[in-house]
């Protein structure tokens, strides 16, 4: 658990130069992306939060991502197909998104979500090796418990996995509708989610690590039902559903 948390501490304190530098993220200056800031500005004094840098990718696929470890230090990044796909509407919709993980402290969430699955994973390696090594024992406690390591070695990378999409899903539902209150409208963040699916299937970040999919407000690889059901992201209809249901 300890190197599991030391090495997710470490991503945890650099995640904002890691991630741009990954993605061949460029600050953006305020004088050329004037109305990207004035939204920005907007929206952060409605969520009472410090400015972000803010930053871009020159990618066609449209997305965004906040990180950085604190609202001090937090970055909102765009790619520039989102500023071209994009009414001002859907894009305040998406800006507020992305503050809200920032408002919600979720990198340090998922940080510490992420230690505990690889705490999880190290449980299921040791008990793999205990089955191994201890395979030899020919009484029937002996092999009661190789199947009980066993059963843990197999089982516990499951459990990390769904602790660690069951919290991502609930954070991303967190910032939609915490998003949608910074905005003041739900409306503009459920029609930007429903362009943005649309798009990621034509034309799918084909540069996006599975690593940091995470991040991104709509899952960057072209949808498919295995994905969808191993997705960090929660189904875009639900999201859709649930922003128009606070209109109502």
């Amino acid at each position: 658990f300890v190197v599991a948390l030391l090495i997710n501490g470490i991503s945890y304190w650099y995640s904002d130069k890691i991630v741009l530098a990954l993605y061949k993220a460029r600050e953006v200056p305020e004088g050329q992306f004037y109305h990207l800031y004035n939204l920005v500005r907007e929206l952060t004094q409605s969520a009472n939060l410090p400015m972000p840098r803010i930053y871009m990718v020159e990618n066609k696929s449209p997305n965004a991502f906040a990180t950085g470890r604190n609202p001090q230090k937090a970055v909102v990044c765009v790619t520039r197909g989102l500023l071209e796909l994009l009414d001002e509407e859907e894009l305040k919709g998406v800006l507020a998104h992305e503050l809200a993980h920032v408002k919600n402290r979720d990198t340090l969430i998922m940080t510490v979500t992420a230690a505990l699955a690889g705490a999880i994973m190290m449980l299921a390696y040791m008990a793999r090796w205990a089955a191994i090594f201890g395979g030899y024992s020919r009484d029937r406690r002996g092999s009661g418990n190789i199947i009980s390591l066993i059963a843990i070695s197999i089982l516990a990378p499951i459990a990390a996995v769904i602790v660690q999409l069951a919290i991502s899903r609930s954070r991303e539902y967190a910032a939609d509708r915490q998003g949608a209150y910074f905005a003041k409208d739900p409306m503009g963040l459920a029609s930007a989610l429903r362009r943005l699916g649309e798009a990621a299937k034509i034309r799918p970040m084909k540069e996006a690590s599975p690593q940091t999919a995470h991040l991104f407000i709509v899952n960057p690889f072209r949808a498919s039902f295995i994905t969808n059901l191993f997705s960090t992201h929660p189904p875009i209809d639900e999201r859709i559903k649930r922003l128009r249901g606070m209109k109502a």
